[in-house]
């Protein structure tokens, strides 16, 4: 168990990646807020990963990641039921797949709070428990298409570009508070989300990545625990690129 001491919130954790992310870290150690709008689901994993740790090793909030007030909550929360706050894992987010031209100014707003927007405010409301728990471990989600171009998407490139130096500039910003953060790229994988994407762009990515399959999300999950763990130490503000060589093509 790596991470005995470690108290989370995991963004976006009822389903897909985020779910994979809290069962990871609870399997190896660490107690979990979990956070979503999904509340039915997240309450049953919540329940899931109390039973299976046999202790209340996780709870739910009810976390709209674009909402200051709902982040300053899941932090209370943290305290309230383990006394303490390590770590943040900032996953939750939305697709975006028009092109320049196309997107609306509604929906460019959308993409980019939900996916940038709420990655600086997950930072601003989690940082100072963290400071006070006496350092910690803050991951971020991107996208490989926050280091690519797609040629469409592009409220989906801003934000998850965005994301990646918002993570180099926490980074530099905190080290010498022993608050580390990093920055993950996920490529295809398999999730909720991913299912309501246009097939054809699916197969297009999947014949492009050279191990010839999608990643699971536990896959993606193994990542965030070694980068949140002591074993990663001395990582901090860079990139982990999980997409089965795509971006290598």
């Amino acid at each position: 168990m790596q991470l005995p001491h470690a108290v989370a919130i995991v963004s976006g954790a009822a389903r897909g990646i985020g779910a994979a992310e809290a069962r990871a870290l609870v399997h190896a150690g660490a107690c979990v807020v979990l956070g979503d709008i999904l509340d039915d689901q997240g309450e049953h994993l919540a329940r899931e990963l109390n039973a299976e740790r046999g202790q209340v090793c996780a709870r739910y909030v009810h976390l709209d990641v674009t909402r200051l007030a709902n982040w300053t909550d899941a932090v209370a929360t943290a305290y309230d039921a383990f006394g303490r706050l390590t770590t943040l894992v900032n996953n939750a987010g939305i697709s975006g797949r028009r092109g320049l031209e196309d997107t609306s100014e509604e929906e460019w707003h959308r993409v980019i709070d939900t996916d940038l927007t709420s990655t600086w405010l997950g930072m601003k409301a989690c940082i100072p428990a963290i400071r006070r728990a006496g350092g910690g471990a803050i991951v971020n989600t991107s996208s490989v298409y926050g280091l690519v171009a797609s040629g469409a998407a592009t409220a989906y490139h801003a934000a998850k570009g965005g994301i990646l130096m918002v993570s180099k500039a926490a980074a530099v910003e905190y080290a010498r508070e022993g608050i580390r953060v990093n920055c993950i790229h996920p490529g295809l994988i398999d999730t909720p989300m991913t299912a309501t994407l246009p097939a054809t762009w699916h197969d297009t990515i999947l014949r492009q990545t050279p191990m010839g399959r999608a990643a699971r999300p536990e896959e993606v999950a193994n990542a965030v625990v070694f980068l949140v763990s002591d074993d990663a130490s001395f990582i901090t503000g860079t990139s982990l690129v999980i997409d089965g060589g795509w971006t290598a093509t």
